[in-house]
Parts: C-alpha cells; sequence; structure tokens
C-alpha cells in the first residue's frame, strides 16, 4: 500500500476523527499507512503531491450548491485544494478517491452539474452496479446490486464529461464514477459501518438531513442494513494506489 492520506473537509473535530478510523479500518491500513490532514484547519501543503500518492475525501456538511455569497472563506478554501487535487489525479499524477460532498467538486471541475434536485434522505440505500461497473477493477468485484449509506443534499443526474459511471439507482442517477483509472468518487458513504454511521447522524442531527425527532427510527433503519460492499471499495482502491 502506498503512501495515502485522508482529507477531512468537517469542521466538526469528532466527526472528522471518527471519519479517519473509519476509512482507515476498512482499508486496514496502519496508522503510518493512512495519515490525516485537517482542510478545515490547514490547506493543502504545497509538498502535498510529493508527500502522498493517493488521496481519501472524506464527506462534509458543506455543498458546492451553496451560494458564493454564504460560503466561507474556509470552504472556498478547501473547494480549491479538493479541485486541485481532482485535476492532478485526471491527469494521472496522483489517485483519489472522493466521497459525498467531494463528488459535487469532481463533477463541477470536469463541467458537470450539480443540483439540489438529486437529495437522498438519510439511512440506507441500494444501488446498482453499471455494465461499465462490472469491467471495473475496483466495483467488478461487487454484488450487481448492494446496498450503501446516503446523507446528502445535492447531486448529479448526469455523468459529467469524461468520467465512466459505475454505480446508480432512480433517486440520485450519479452514485459513482471514474475517470482514467486515478480518480473515483461516489455520492454515497463507503467508509462507515452503520454503527459510525448513526454515531455520525447523531452530530448532525440538527443539520436538515433528517428530521431531529425521527433520530432512533432513521437509526434503527441504518444499524438493521447490511452495508458489506461499499468497504470492498476502500479495500480495492487503497490496494491499487
Amino acid at each position: 500500500m502506498s503512501r495515502l492520506v485522508y482529507l477531512c473537509v468537517r469542521p466538526q473535530e469528532g466527526a472528522g476523527a471518527a471519519e479517519y478510523e473509519s476509512f482507515r479500518t476498512a482499508t486496514g491500513a496502519k496508522h503510518d499507512e493512512l495519515e490525516q490532514w485537517n482542510l478545515t484547519r490547514e490547506p493543502l501543503p504545497a509538498d502535498a503531491f510529493s508527500r502522498w500518492h493517493g488521496f481519501f475525501v472524506g464527506g462534509s456538511p458543506f455543498n458546492v450548491t451553496d451560494p458564493e455569497s454564504s460560503k466561507t472563506d474556509i470552504q472556498k478554501q478547501l473547494e480549491a485544494d479538493l479541485s486541485r487535487i481532482a485535476e492532478e489525479a485526471i491527469a494521472q499524477r496522483t489517485r483519489a478517491l472522493f466521497t459525498c460532498f467531494g463528488i459535487g467538486v469532481v463533477t463541477r471541475v470536469l463541467g458537470g452539474e450539480v443540483s439540489r434536485a438529486f437529495p437522498e434522505d438519510t439511512g440506507p440505500a441500494l444501488v446498482e452496479r453499471t455494465a461499465a461497473g462490472a469491467e471495473d477493477p475496483v466495483f467488478g468485484p461487487l454484488s450487481p446490486r448492494f446496498t450503501v449509506l446516503t446523507a446528502h443534499k445535492e447531486g448529479a443526474g448526469a455523468t459529467p464529461p469524461g468520467a465512466t459511471l459505475l454505480a446508480t439507482n432512480d433517486a440520485c442517477p450519479v452514485q459513482a464514477f471514474r475517470v482514467g483509472s486515478t480518480l473515483y468518487a461516489t455520492q454515497f458513504h463507503p467508509e462507515a459501518t452503520t454503527k459510525a454511521f448513526t454515531e455520525r447522524m447523531a452530530v448532525y442531527r440538527d443539520d436538515g438531513y433528517f428530521p431531529a425527532e425521527e433520530y432512533d427510527s432513521v437509526a434503527g433503519r441504518v444499524l438493521a442494513s447490511s452495508v458489506t460492499e461499499p468497504l470492498r471499495i476502500l479495500r480495492g482502491f487503497a490496494n491499487r494506489s
């Protein structure tokens, strides 16, 4: 496994630390094999692309469709940093896997459209692997249909230019795509176990992803689901990095 880094784009410190552990556990990495860098505190370092050979981008309460006038300086800076990583991965000068919020950044870099028209409720959702996904080295070993965990307010209805659609469903047609062999992006959260996901839900219970008073019922649906396939995506990507 080459030297990888998890990039935190969550202002909530506890949520970011827990997400790092989810990525580390899912990939089977040791602490010295998967570093972490918090983009809400420090910009991407100047030597990022020589320091790390691959990037995991976590989720965030930010949305790329937020009005520019409402974006904080921190959000603008980290979106610019993520765009740089996407551009380097598209050019095959590094490897990156973007999740949730990050897929919106990549979609815009590629010239695609992100809107509020394709949200998904918090909880388990069923996605279907595409024909191209069946041929993909990371998605190919997965089941043709599998359950994922979602919680997002924006999405894309069409695959951005230059990308290959790997997974889809009716609610949000672009669930995962690949660009070349060096960039992957998922709308869903591939890293979290059901328990970790419910703990993250507790942090964001008042952020509009679900009615706060319905936490227990939503958490119950999450805990009753099986999400083994998404974890294999991270292991597959890490082993190829």
